[in-house]
């Protein structure tokens, strides 16, 4: 009777039914996963209400609660009001009552938003040009910090054009980033599992099969980062590098930007085109470069990169070529114990201890003169054209 009720006031979505007093764990799972505004709550057994309500208020303050009975007393009434719940309906549930309800509801909820403890551990890793081992410093770091202590990850393959994260852990799941995309208003405790793979500590989603017809719009987007964020305390994600429309805006929402850059001047060049794009997009302060495949055989030091990007190197990563293959023949990380790896783990490590560092594009000269035959001016759209 309720749920015609709540259908007929057309203001109120049921996104989720329990016919029982569910468990702690079974009803956050539910709540972090559908996000309710307002919970019906049966006070036919007080005790087992009083429960959940309890951790209502712990878990997620600000999630609204209407008491729900088959009958009305006065010492029913009397023990809601003291538990602190305002709002009670009853059968025959009147239209008028229930209206007037949820007006009060909703405006209870817009004075007091709901707190669902959205992690704001969001970490981009983006290449400076394809080629320069972006995919495998997300996996191996995303796999690092999974390993942390209380640590719930989730890695997620955003390079729709060529990702490969499945084919380095070799991942048989046909669900992908696709089918999340797709089913970004509906995702729910049920679907979610079967969009991402298991590894090790860390939960997975690859980019699927190739699909240059496939776009992700704002609102897919918002909804999987949404729920992504209710269920996990880290978030990876490795772009693609071509600066696509979701590629920024979820850019915006990161809490950092790893860019990922080798010794070679193809790849420090354009690096520089995008640090250049992204100040101007005013994100260049949420920027940290990391230098892959780098030795001391490199024509480039640190320094002279450095002077170009008119960014520090953060982090500098071995070119372990022979480490990375092995990994890759057997589709996991790179092995904990090697050099790579311990850097893997020290900068999974440093990732949420540190602040990121303010980078700003500087104009000084020296090592920058190198690269005289590029054009002097930055070539990508500007901020105007771009957003």
């Amino acid at each position: 009777m309720l749920d015609h009720a709540l259908a007929a006031a057309q203001c109120v979505r049921v996104v989720r039914d329990f016919d029982h007093y569910p468990g702690e764990l079974d009803f956050m799972r539910g709540v972090r996963a559908n996000a309710p505004q307002v919970v019906f709550l049966s006070i036919e057994s007080m005790v087992k209400a009083m429960d959940l309500l309890a951790l209502i208020e712990r878990e997620t303050p600000g999630l609204q609660v209407v008491a729900v009975s088959r009958t009305v007393d006065s010492a029913l009434l009397l023990d809601v009001m003291r538990a602190g719940i305002r709002e009670f309906l009853a059968p025959p549930f009147d239209s008028v009552a229930v209206s007037e309800t949820l007006q009060r509801v909703v405006a209870l909820a817009e004075t007091k938003p709901i707190n669902m403890g959205s992690t704001d551990q969001l970490y981009c890793f983006l290449p400076s040009k394809q080629g320069v081992g972006t995919s495998t410093v997300a996996l191996n770091v995303a796999l690092a910090i999974s390993r942390q202590p209380e640590s719930s990850s989730l890695l997620i393959d955003l390079d729709l054009s060529s990702g490969i994260i499945g084919f380095l852990l070799k991942l048989n799941n046909s669900h992908s980033v696709v089918e999340a995309a797709e089913n970004a208003a509906t995702l729910d405790e049920s679907i979610w599992p079967q969009l991402v793979t298991r590894v090790e500590n860390l939960d997975v989603m690859h980019s699927g099969r190739l699909n240059p017809d496939f776009r992700i719009e704002s609102s897919q987007l918002r909804g999987m980062l949404d729920f992504a964020r209710r269920h996990y305390k880290t978030i990876c994600v490795d772009l693609s590098g071509n600066l696509e429309r979701y590629s920024l805006e979820i850019m915006h929402e990161a809490k950092r930007i790893f860019m990922v850059v080798t010794p070679e001047i193809p790849s420090l060049h354009l690096a520089r085109e995008k640090l250049g794009f992204l100040n101007r997009l005013e994100m260049a302060g949420k920027v940290t470069v990391l230098l892959n495949r780098s030795n001391k055989r490199n024509l480039v030091t640190p320094g002279q990169i450095e002077d170009l990007l008119g960014a520090p190197v953060a982090h500098a990563l071995s070119n372990d070529y022979q480490g990375v293959h092995r990994a890759l023949q057997a589709g996991r990380g790179v092995d904990t114990a090697s050099e790579l790896g311990r850097q893997f783990t020290h900068l999974a490590g440093q990732i949420q201890l540190k602040k990121p560092k303010q980078t700003e594009i500087d104009t000084k000269k020296r090592f920058v003169e190198y690269f005289s035959m590029f054009p002097g001016r930055y070539s990508v759209a500007d901020k105007k054209t771009a957003v």
